[in-house]
């Protein structure tokens, strides 16, 4: 899964540790999400999408398969 988390979280001016803060988690798992090691929980995912006023479609996709399709 991939995500704008990173970019989000710049234009706020955040560090990991303030949006981890802000989500009840560990700085490694805002790391981990937004390197792409870890994908959030549906829970998780909706707090995020909350927190910055977006749908979790807008923050998070499937990667695309050389066919056009959502793996």
């Amino acid at each position: 899964m991939t995500n704008i988390l990173p970019l989000l979280r710049a234009q706020k001016r955040w560090s990991q540790a303030e949006l981890a803060d802000k989500l009840d988690v560990s700085r490694q798992t805002v790391n981990a999400i937004e390197t792409g090691r870890y994908d959030p929980s549906l829970a998780l995912a909706f707090k995020i999408a909350a927190l910055f006023e977006l749908s979790i479609e807008e923050i998070f996709s499937l990667p695309q398969e050389p066919n056009g399709q959502s793996s």
